[in-house]
């Protein structure tokens, strides 16, 4: 082989990573989807937000990259699926509910985090003011307390006759205690005692079902990520009981609840794509309004009702927006 000819190969073979390299695909962007329930639990949800994206242009492995991770309803998770998003350096957090919110704020100060669901998120800290959150979190704000009242009169249309209602919650949730007090005050209003059933663990739910031993009438259960991942079992455990109960969302009633009244939660995680977009476009969390729902569902499952020996007035039917037979 001639020198010149030797020369010309070696630096074609020098070059030839410098090239590979400019040819490889920038890095997408990527999301850091912190399930705080199990995929089946929120498959609707994450459907109707991967939808939303695509629409805007997100479309996963050729515009985006996702990494899911499930606490699986336990709060212990939290943290530590905080911490491997920090330490995988993804772009932004997407998750629902403020306990897993607050463990991913106290793990990044940088990384936006958006939120489908925060219960009060100026008074917990979260954001200085729903108008300009001001840090790295931004989202949707679903004061479920306001609509303590409104289900409490929902669920006295469907058993008149009750006077005990049972209040199942996680207290380990900070939003609990507010959700309580509209409860116990809407209740006093109505004239119902409120017998609490306090749960942290899933282990906690069987017990406290057998503390009640007819003491209440009516079960009225405050949303969060360990009462989805555990509502079959809830919703056995107060058929066992004879207890009509009343949720937060539609997954409850459809997994074998009475009835729900809340948000729509598939439009709140559309819209929380919207928000994912308009970080991904170089918006800062801190200057994204924190926004309220606006779309609310009432659903009855007719099949559990009659199981239960109620009778649901046409009246009521006809104002639901969703009946389950």
């Amino acid at each position: 082989m001639r020198r010149r000819e030797f020369i010309t190969l070696l630096g074609g073979a020098a070059a030839w990573p410098l090239a590979a390299r400019a040819q490889q695909p920038a890095k997408l962007p990527t999301i850091g989807f912190f399930g705080t329930s199990t995929p089946l639990a929120m498959s609707q949800w994450v459907a109707a937000f991967v939808q939303r994206l695509r629409e805007l242009g997100w479309i996963e492995g050729r515009t985006v990259a996702f990494e899911y991770r499930w606490a699986e309803g336990r709060s212990e998770r939290f943290a530590e699926i905080a911490a491997e998003f920090v330490r995988l350096k993804v772009d932004i957090i997407v998750t629902y509910a403020t306990p897993p919110v607050v463990a991913a704020k106290q793990a990044t100060a940088v990384i936006p985090i958006v939120s489908a669901v925060m219960g009060d998120p100026v008074g917990t800290g979260l954001v200085a003011s729903l108008a300009r959150p001001g840090g790295n979190v931004t989202g949707l704000s679903v004061l479920t307390p306001d609509l303590a009242g409104k289900r409490l009169e929902l669920l006295r249309e469907v058993v008149p006759n009750v006077r005990r209602l049972a209040f199942l919650a996680n207290v380990g949730n900070p939003i609990t205690a507010l959700e309580m007090g509209q409860v116990e005050a809407a209740a006093d209003a109505l004239g119902l005692d409120v017998v609490m059933l306090e749960i942290r663990r899933p282990e906690d739910i069987a017990p406290a079902f057998e503390t009640l031993k007819d003491r209440a009438q009516a079960l009225y259960v405050a949303g969060d990520p360990l009462v989805l991942t555990n509502r079959v079992r809830i919703n056995t455990l107060s058929l066992v009981a004879r207890l009509p109960a009343i949720y937060n969302s539609r997954e409850y009633v459809e997994a074998g609840g009475v009835m729900s009244y809340g948000v729509n939660w598939s439009d709140l995680f559309r819209r929380t794509a919207e928000y994912v977009d308009k970080i991904l476009r170089g918006a800062k969390p801190a200057d994204i309004p924190v926004e309220q729902p606006s779309k609310f569902d009432l659903v009855i499952n007719l099949t559990t009702a009659k199981a239960l020996g109620l009778t649901i007035p046409e009246s009521f039917l006809l104002r639901a927006d969703e009946v389950i037979e």
